[in-house]
């Protein structure tokens, strides 16, 4: 019985997406839920599965088109079985054909289009990567797995902080070395999530009276208090480790309480406030810049936060993050140390009207009772709005801030 693969029904928010893989070829068999296509929107990627064991029997959009919610992308013949076959009916060249390419060894290597492009994006030699696809065909999840390993391998050879552990693999940028030229160049497509942020952020900028004021936390005692209670916080919290996110997430919650306008939102000539604190963490995906939210965070331990936070971060690498995961929010915190960034001033998240910033913790004199001492410090930025935020409410949320890290006692304590 033939069945109609549909788009999913998309949020009201995303008007169309773009048909990013398709893992399963016409004359393929395919098992129930089987992931068979990935659709990529402005936001997140949606996969979309198998209704039943069977065989793709016609591709309708291809790699690279545009689809609308609930159209149809290919037609399923349930029942059916088979292993590769020509397509069938009109489809895309660039998502039906299976390219070939002949590595130095003398046995041919078949690849999907998806995977044809990273590999020549990223100057790989196919014959090196692992194939987990059907008649030892090279899929795009083989290379990216391959990619992460090869970054995790390299990073492993040299020593780690505490900070460049708890970042997220940088993206993979495609190789610009071309034989024989000087001055080489490469034009790849921005992906609509990346286009999505270039609008979003420009939007902000012309939009917004924004701001930005700066402090600085001495991060000594909070480093001090994790070094102590590390080992014992991981042992507690099955494998959770004590990071200083956690920290900085609960001195917001307080900060924002205290200055409600932090917390508040913008909605056409409306301001809302927020009567709670859903925090979005900014996290770095080889797609692009992605701002899952931490919900009702006033209620949550360092542990709770710590854990959320890991896990978003293992579903953004792995392209799993949905839709709800980054919807709402009524501040952000972005991370820009864990990539050794010293000061910087972070563009809002619309409607939010304020995000906070934080840095690289380096060791500088201080001036401590008449003397100097050398203190791991961290420069804080806060980006408002002033249409919302006056001057003097930013620079006590962030004095609140400061007061708060250099004491960490009082965040237990909530005092």
């Amino acid at each position: 019985m033939a069945i109609e693969i549909k788009a999913p029904t998309f949020p009201e928010s995303v008007a169309d997406g773009t048909i990013a893989t398709w893992h399963k070829q016409p004359g393929e068999q395919v098992s129930r839920d089987e992931l068979i296509v990935d659709i990529e929107t402005d936001k997140v990627v949606l996969e979309v599965v198998a209704p039943n064991d069977g065989v793709i029997e016609k591709v309708v959009k291809g790699e690279g088109d545009t689809v609308l919610s609930g159209e149809v992308i290919g037609v399923f013949a349930e029942g059916a079985s088979g292993s590769a076959a020509e397509t069938k009916g009109a489809t895309s060249e660039a998502s039906t054909e299976q390219e070939v390419i002949t590595p130095k060894a003398t046995e041919e290597i078949l690849l999907s289009p998806a995977a044809r492009k990273l590999v020549d994006e990223n100057n790989l030699d196919a014959s090196s990567i692992p194939a987990s696809g059907k008649g030892g065909r090279l899929t795009k999840e083989d290379v990216v797995n391959y990619l992460g390993a090869s970054s995790k391998s390299v990073a492993a050879s040299a020593p780690q902080t505490d900070a460049s552990k708890a970042a997220t693999d940088a993206p993979t940028m495609p190789s610009l070395e071309v034989p024989g030229q000087g001055r080489p160049e490469k034009r790849v497509p921005m992906t609509r999530l990346r286009a999505s942020i270039a609008r979003r952020l420009v939007n902000a900028q012309q939009t917004a009276a924004m701001l930005t004021t700066f402090n600085e936390v001495n991060m000594k005692p909070i480093m001090d208090l994790r070094n102590q209670y590390k080992d014992l916080f991981e042992k507690k919290h099955n494998g959770t480790r004590l990071g200083f996110m956690s920290f900085f997430v609960k001195a917001a919650v307080e900060a924002l309480k205290r200055y409600p306008a932090v917390n508040a939102s913008i909605d056409g000539n409306d301001i809302v406030y927020h009567g709670y604190q859903d925090i979005g963490v900014a996290v770095s995906s080889d797609r692009g810049l992605v701002v899952p939210v931490l919900r009702d965070v006033d209620g949550m331990g360092l542990a709770d936060i710590e854990a959320s936070i890991r896990g978003y971060g293992l579903k953004a690498r792995d392209g799993k993050l949905a839709i709800e995961d980054m919807t709402g929010g009524t501040f952000t915190i972005s991370n820009g140390g864990v990539f050794g960034s010293l000061m910087s001033t972070p563009i809002l998240n619309p409607p939010q009207t304020a995000i906070l910033g934080m840095h690289k913790i380096q060791e500088r004199p201080m001036a401590v009772d008449g003397e100097v001492v050398i203190l791991p410090m961290m420069y804080l930025a806060l980006s408002y709005d002033h249409r919302m935020i006056d001057g003097k409410e930013a620079v006590q949320f962030l004095v609140t801030m400061k007061e708060l890290l250099e004491d960490p006692a009082r965040i237990v304590l909530d005092v």
